[in-house]
């Protein structure tokens, strides 16, 4: 969300913005800093002391960041506390012209590392960095990282050891790395995933498999002290696979594809990453390295020992094409046969049938698959019955498009197609209206939102207004008459009014705050489309009234 500082009050909920000038007017901030053409940096004490960091382009924030936990909306206190501070201390927006030019207080933090950088000598930096390594390990983290690979002693122990004195820095004495701290794991991590592509780019191949198998054992291992919700940790993973990934489309050497060969099998025989996608994963890295049948043979025995129903079916479908690749097609079609309950399995022949006009056996598959999944599978079910509405289409069997299309009219809620249309376009006219009637009649019942929507699909296509109207006077929402109103307008406007009347005044009773006061503005909008201006007036000549206090409400209720 961007900001415009001269709305700000407008975007924020109301309690964060008198948190956030609670907190400006308290003296919270410190070390207000402009680092930057336009970036600014400050230091809010709140119950611990957080960074807050703002970039400012044409009087709107394009950016803002604090470190503090707080993840119940775009924007905080601490955030909102330095807004006030920028609005009226920093940028002048109180005065009549904010775009004269303003002489700043101090050079920015950027120009003034520039300029001291000119002046201090080669071995005061040198003692400078030293001396804050032996005092401050993060720094000496992020020296490290960001420099460690032109160490003529690098493998793999050498960047794990690196990175897990990150991660152990980062967890603290409590060994749990938190939500906020993760901040720190990745800023100081990056430049080693930074320095791996360079390599990448530079042919420099064993240094990128170094780094990428020492963030695929440490960030896997972190999973077990880490908050990973944002996903940082998956990042990292996922950031060191696909570099492995790229590594084997690489003209490498001899010695180092079957190293990388080796600890892709190593690790799978070892379970390093069992319970993870990536566990599979190397097994997949391994097989982009080989062009010889042992070295399938090998992949082949890891994949028998697979565990899971959907890690299996997973490894049968890697096997094939193993199966393809290396062995004759006798083999093949034996495991093919062997295996068609897994679905991709069953999907991929589907498909290979279709394509060749093999229609009887796709029918076969398709209703194999259908008694295979109906039980515990019954979406494949809606798969396998869309083959063979397709196959009934090819061939025009009217009775089995018109059964096919039916059932997944009524049953699948992500349709492959539009299965309401191949209906109507396949039953007579005369027949039409009372086949739909014998659906509505057979839903209805459920009562379940997925099929009154299915019926609400029906009134809007047949245009049954009066049907829709009644449907929604059941179902009564302000959201509910948002979405219906685009039908019912035309012929039912005064009653839209009166059924939005009800409920906004009922919702403005209920709620307080100015997100809620601006949803309550939005409907008495949609009030006046309808027609409603007497009826508006009146609504807010009530709120005034009756909530003189909100004045929030009231400072909405103006801009209607």
């Amino acid at each position: 969300m961007k900001i415009p500082l001269n709305e700000f009050e407008q975007l924020i909920d109301e309690k964060i913005l008198k948190r956030g000038l609670s907190y400006f007017k308290g003296d919270a901030i410190n070390d207000f800093t402009e680092i930057s053409n336009g970036g600014y940096e400050a230091i809010v004490f709140g119950t611990e002391e957080y960074t807050i960091q703002l970039k400012i382009h044409n009087k709107t924030i394009t950016e803002y960041n604090c470190d503090c936990p707080y993840d119940m909306g775009p924007v905080c206190k601490h955030i909102v506390a330095v807004i006030f501070h920028l609005q009226q201390d920093e940028l002048g927006l109180n005065e009549p012209n904010i775009s004269k030019s303003r002489k700043k207080k101090t050079k920015s933090v950027s120009q003034q590392v520039k300029e001291l950088l000119k002046t201090i000598s080669h071995k005061e930096l040198i003692e400078f960095v030293q001396q804050n390594s032996k005092k401050d390990k993060k720094f000496r983290n992020y020296f490290l990282a960001s420099f460690g690979h032109l160490s003529q002693n690098q493998s793999k122990e050498f960047y794990q050891k690196q990175i897990h004195s990150i991660l152990q820095s980062a967890a603290g004495r409590d060994g749990w790395i938190d939500w906020s701290d993760m901040k720190y794991v990745v800023n100081t991590t990056q430049p080693f995933l930074e320095n791996a592509k360079k390599y990448l780019t530079n042919t420099n191949f064993e240094n990128v498999f170094l780094i990428s198998t020492a963030l695929l054992e440490e960030m896997t291992e972190a999973f077990e002290y880490g908050d990973d919700s944002n996903g940082d940790l998956g990042y990292f993973i996922e950031s060191a696979m696909e570099l492995l990934s790229k590594l084997t489309q690489e003209k490498l050497p001899k010695d180092l594809k079957e190293r990388i060969f080796e600890y892709c099998i190593s690790t799978f025989k070892q379970k390093l990453f069992e319970g993870w996608d990536w566990h599979l994963g190397m097994l997949h890295i391994a097989c982009k390295l080989i062009d010889k049948e042992s070295d399938a043979n090998i992949i082949l025995d890891c994949l028998e020992s697979v565990n899971g129903d959907y890690e299996r079916e997973r490894a049968q479908c890697f096997k094939l094409d193993l199966l393809r690749r290396f062995k004759g097609e006798k083999e093949v079609d034996e495991y093919i046969n062997k295996h068609i309950s897994n679905p991709s399995i069953r999907k991929k022949e589907i498909e290979k049938s279709f394509e060749n006009n093999n229609f009887e056996k796709v029918i076969q598959l398709s209703e194999d698959g259908i008694k295979c999944d109906k039980k515990d599978k019954p979406g494949l079910v809606k798969v396998w019955c869309n083959w063979l509405l397709k196959v009934a289409q090819t061939q025009k069997n009217t009775s089995k498009i018109i059964e096919y299309s039916r059932f997944l009219f009524i049953n699948n809620f992500h349709p492959e197609q539009d299965y309401y249309q191949i209906l109507k376009e396949t039953i007579e006219n005369e027949k039409w209206h009372p086949f739909l009637e014998e659906i509505i009649k057979e839903i209805t019942p459920k009562n379940r939102w997925t099929y009154t929507e299915l019926v609400r699909k029906i009134y809007i296509k047949e245009e049954w207004w009066d049907r829709l109207f009644m449907m929604l006077k059941q179902n009564l929402s302000m959201q509910n008459i948002e979405q219906n109103e685009q039908y019912l307008s035309k012929e039912y406007s005064s009653e839209l009014i009166e059924l939005y009347s009800e409920r906004i005044t009922s919702y403005v009773e209920k709620y307080i705050g100015r997100n809620h006061y601006q949803t309550a503005c939005r409907y008495l909008r949609r009030m006046k489309k309808l027609g409603g201006n007497e009826q508006v007036n009146e609504l807010i000549e009530l709120f005034r009234k009756q909530y003189p206090k909100r004045k929030a409400l009231i400072d909405e209720l103006s801009r209607v």
